[in-house]
């Protein structure tokens, strides 16, 4: 079980995540967004979902991962979090896995969002949790998540948008 400390910090993180994807929706993005906190609590990258450029493969963690992976080298990814509004999907949590992150904290899981989505086109998820993809890498990559107390702050920013 977290600490408060680090609960703490994982509520104010994720509450950071959720205004980012307000901010993406309101862009004409999808509702997600993503940050990197280093070792020193210090925010260090932050992405929405990308979708009206990159489409499918342009989500909040996949991002932010992939910035990360050409700015820092992997030891110190190592010791970085990644905050999330959701539950990376398997393309994210691989991404983070390659990128080195060290740590994946969500908010609300995949399957809450599939319940949210249904089936459209744009968000076709895969019954498949990120902890199952950490899992089967050889590098050990924490999580902690989900967190109730935030959940329906994340589904208010799905609902009337799939």
């Amino acid at each position: 079980m977290a600490s408060d400390s680090r609960q703490k910090d994982d509520l104010k993180y994720l509450r950071e995540t959720i205004e980012l994807a307000k901010a993406s929706r309101k862009g004409g993005n999808h509702p997600f967004g993503a940050i990197l906190v280093g070792p020193d609590d210090e925010v260090l990258l932050q992405s929405g979902n990308t979708f009206k450029k990159d489409k499918g493969v342009g989500h909040a963690e996949a991002n932010v991962a992939r910035a990360a992976s050409r700015l820092f080298e992997a030891e110190f990814l190592e010791s970085c979090t990644l905050y999330t509004s959701v539950e990376p999907c398997c393309m994210c949590a691989g991404t983070c896995y390659w990128a080195g992150i060290g740590t994946v904290v969500y908010c609300m899981t995949e399957k809450r969002l599939a319940a949210l989505t249904g089936d459209n086109p744009e968000n076709l998820t895969l019954d498949l949790s990120c902890q199952q993809v950490f899992e089967a890498g050889q590098r050990k990559v924490k999580t902690r998540g989900p967190y109730a107390e935030l959940e329906e702050e994340v589904a208010e920013g799905h609902r009337d948008f799939w």
